[in-house]
């Protein structure tokens, strides 16, 4: 019997589940006010613990969703699944977050793309079969109309995630279903999870960072 912690806060949603033997059996997760990671994390970390009645001690794993997404994001999510390990001395299980997102949808053919919103017209992006086994690296990518048509050209292609919003704007094709209002959750991280976790493909605790894509830019306050 295997307990694992999931950690997910890439995007807006703050999510955090504990799976058994890679289901889940506890959720809590608030995608509505932003990013609010730093102030609801650990107190959604006790809330699944005390609504499934395991205590830390018996967690087995913590997996982590490592990136691309928001910069702030994944360093608190990040930090706090160290935290966690080093403290419990648990191992450490890393997840793509648009492999994790792309589990929210099933499909019998053609392809997935899982999308994240990044500035202006870029996105964040990888591609997935009906198998759920990436065909496309993950790419930082600037949409125009020719985008991902080497996929439409062939068969569906469905758009999940926070970037369908300006993608569908941009991309007009009968190939193209757009899956709205989707974002990385921790509850499709359990089962994917548990497979790393059987097969030990765990991180090194101490080097690990997470997976930016790109370097982190600040934007310049706004005048007054």
């Amino acid at each position: 019997m295997s307990y694992i912690l999931s950690l997910e806060t890439a995007t807006t949603n703050c999510s955090v589940s504990l799976s058994k033997n890679g289901n889940t059996i506890a959720l809590k997760e608030d995608a509505r006010n932003g990013y609010s990671h730093a102030e609801k994390l650990h107190v959604f970390i006790d809330d699944v613990l005390n609504e499934a009645k395991v205590a830390r001690s018996q967690i087995d794993a913590i997996a982590v969703s490592k990136g691309p997404g928001s910069y702030t994001g994944l360093r608190i999510g990040v930090s706090a699944a160290k935290g966690l390990c080093f403290a419990l001395e648990k191992p450490l299980i890393s997840l793509p977050t648009l492999e994790v997102l792309a589990h929210q949808y099933s499909i019998d053919s053609g392809v997935i793309v899982a999308m994240l919103d990044a500035r202006r017209l870029e996105v964040y992006s990888a591609i997935f079969d009906k198998n759920y086994s990436q065909i496309r690296a993950t790419q930082a990518q600037i949409l125009d109309e020719t985008s991902f048509s080497e996929y439409l050209s062939k068969g569906n292609v469905y758009f999940i995630g926070n970037g369908v919003t300006k993608t569908k704007e941009i991309i007009n094709h009968s190939n193209a279903i757009f899956i709205e209002n989707k974002l990385p959750s921790s509850n499709e991280m359990s089962a994917i999870a548990y497979d790393k976790y059987k097969k030990s493909d765990t991180e090194d605790v101490a080097y690990f960072e997470p997976y930016y894509l790109k370097d982190f830019v600040a934007l310049k306050p706004k005048k007054s």
